[in-house]
């Protein structure tokens, strides 16, 4: 499978460390199929965002 990258960028790391905790608590509270690996990354820019393989 590939990656599947959130469409937007992060100031700092914090913040899409933020998005990850929520996507890994919204999929058990509300009983979705949790991605198998959830990871932030850095952009070429310094930014950071979100990747998730499904």
């Amino acid at each position: 499978m590939r990656w599947v990258y959130w469409s937007k960028l992060y100031d700092s790391k914090f913040q899409a460390g933020c998005l990850v905790q929520r996507m890994e608590h919204d999929s058990w509270v509300f009983g979705l199929d949790a991605p198998r690996e959830i990871e932030v990354f850095r952009s070429k820019k310094g930014k950071y965002g979100v990747r998730y393989m499904p």
